[in-house]
C-alpha cells in the first residue's frame, strides 16, 4: 500500500524543515568548530535508534496488510464510538518507545481506516499514560506523585479522542 499524494507532501514538507534545521545549526556549530563532534553525535544516535525505527516501520506496513480494512475500520473508524478511544488510549499505554516508533504505528492504524478520535486516543495514551515510563517516575519522584499525575490525566486520551472528532467535523 503507497501513501497518498497528501502524505508524501506532508513527509516531504517535514523532511525539508528538518534539513533547513540541520543546515542552521551545522553552520553554527561550525562557526563554533564543533561541527563534527555534532555529525558524530548524531550519527551515534542514528546507529543506536535505527534497529527500532525499521522495526515499527515494519510493523506498520505489515498492519496494513494483514488487518481487513472494512472489518478494522468498524472497529476503530469515526463511527466506532467511546469503546474504541478507549481500547485506543490503553493500546498506546501498553507500546513501549519514542516518537519514531508510536507515530509510525499511528499512521498505520490511521491507513488501515482508524478514526481521527481513535488515532488522538492512542497518540495521547501514549503520550500520558505511557506505562513503560512508570517505573521511572516513581523511582525519581515517588509513588504518590505519579499516582496523583496519572489520577489528573485520567479522562484525557479519551476526551481527546471525543474532541477531535467534533473538530475533525468542522475542519475537512
Amino acid at each position: 500500500m503507497t501513501q497518498n499524494n497528501k502524505g508524501d507532501n506532508r513527509m516531504f514538507i517535514s523532511t525539508m524543515l528538518m534539513v533547513g534545521l540541520i543546515l542552521v545549526l551545522l553552520i553554527i556549530a561550525y562557526a563554533q568548530g564543533k561541527h563534527v563532534q555534532g555529525l558524530k553525535a548524531g550519527m551515534i544516535m542514528t546507529i543506536e535508534n535505527m534497529p527500532l525505527l525499521i522495526l515499527a516501520l515494519m510493523l506498520t506496513g505489515l498492519m496494513q496488510v494483514v488487518l481487513p480494512s472494512d472489518e478494522f475500520s468498524r472497529y476503530i473508524g469515526s463511527s466506532s464510538g467511546i469503546k474504541a478511544m478507549l481500547v485506543a488510549a490503553f493500546a498506546g499505554a501498553l507500546f513501549p518507545g519514542g516518537p519514531y516508533v508510536i507515530f509510525p504505528i499511528a499512521a498505520g492504524l490511521l491507513r488501515a481506516g482508524a478514526g481521527v478520535g481513535v488515532i488522538v486516543s492512542f497518540v495521547t495514551g501514549w503520550s500520558l499514560w505511557s506505562l513503560s515510563r512508570l517505573p521511572f517516575e516513581i523511582g525519581f519522584l515517588g509513588w504518590r506523585i505519579a499516582l496523583i499525575r496519572v489520577l489528573t490525566v485520567l479522562i484525557f486520551p479519551v476526551a481527546a479522542g471525543m474532541f477531535s472528532e467534533l473538530i475533525s467535523k468542522v475542519i475537512k
